[in-house]
């Protein structure tokens, strides 16, 4: 529940900015844009390393037209999430468009009433793209939430990202779920973000955009626990506010894969989508603090 002080001040702001029209969120959003990267600098240092460390091939003028497109993107999700309060679907529909193979690919998997595990990044605005199945399928999900800090956001958050449906449930919670899901013959789409920085110890390591880089290799586990195929979701921006998504499918049979093939395989996918439109990646996270251990698992 929400303390009063969030409920009475904070909720009527947030509604209130939800209604405003596009246009007019756009134009706050760069505003804030202006104040966070010219005035704040927020992470600019760490924003600045990664991708000078992701793309040693590209000059410093293109890594600095990046960097500028990138907090600007960044600013908009911020906005763009606020205005899930009052979307409709719709509304939502054309401007977060899922592509015919995309419904294609997902709905051969419903049509067998077979659970499986979907996967993306943190590219785009992945907030939209993480509750597009519940706008486009009649199907149950299980989307899978770190809970944060601060109750009243975590809140916020819970109730935002399962407006149009959706059961979410926090990591530490999942195994449980899945099977009493599996139990009571229940299918589901797993929701997975996988590009989080994993501790080192634990994690597949892997060469990603040029670096060694440790790979939250909990997708692979549960996929090989249950034996759930596994679907990679794209995000691409259109134009500013509106996104296509797509899917690949990663494994239809993860047993049958070496250790470390299903977490080599949908990193790959990622990378080739930040590739594809580098700007509009989460670029202020601290993914390279780790180093390599030396007894780490290897890349295949």
């Amino acid at each position: 529940m929400y303390s009063w002080g969030f409920k009475i001040l904070v909720l009527p702001l947030l509604y209130g900015f939800s209604h405003l029209p596009f246009w007019i969120i756009y134009s706050i959003s760069r505003f804030f844009y202006f104040i966070v990267y010219y005035l704040i600098g927020y992470r600019k240092a760490v924003v600045r390393e990664n991708i000078a460390k992701s793309f040693p091939e590209k000059t410093n003028s293109e890594r600095k037209h990046i960097e500028k497109e990138f907090y600007l993107q960044f600013c908009d999700v911020i906005f763009e999430t606020i205005k899930l309060l009052t979307m409709s679907k719709d509304s939502f529909k054309r401007r977060c468009q899922m592509d015919e193979n995309a419904i294609k690919t997902f709905q051969s998997y419903f049509d067998k009433n077979q659970s499986i595990i979907g996967v993306m990044g943190h590219v785009g605005n992945w907030e939209w793209a993480a509750i597009a199945h519940q706008v486009y399928f009649n199907r149950m999900i299980t989307g899978v939430y770190h809970p944060l800090s601060n109750k009243n956001f975590d809140h916020f958050l819970y109730q935002l990202r399962s407006r149009f449906g959706g059961d979410l449930v926090s990591m530490k919670n999942l195994y449980k779920r899945l099977i009493y899901l599996k139990q009571n013959n229940l299918s589901t789409t797993i929701g997975l973000i996988a590009d989080q920085t994993p501790p080192p110890e634990s994690a597949y390591w892997t060469s990603f955009l040029n670096q060694d880089t440790p790979i939250f290799n909990g997708t692979e586990k549960l996929a090989k626990k249950f034996n759930y195929p596994i679907i990679y979701m794209s995000i691409k921006k259109i134009k500013r506010g509106y996104y296509q998504l797509g899917a690949s499918v990663v494994s239809n049979h993860p047993n049958e894969l070496a250790d470390g093939e299903i977490s080599e395989i949908h990193s790959k996918l990622l990378e080739q989508n930040i590739r594809e439109q580098p700007a509009f990646w989460l670029w202020s996270h601290r993914r390279w603090k780790h180093k390599k251990p030396n007894h780490s698992i290897n890349s295949i």
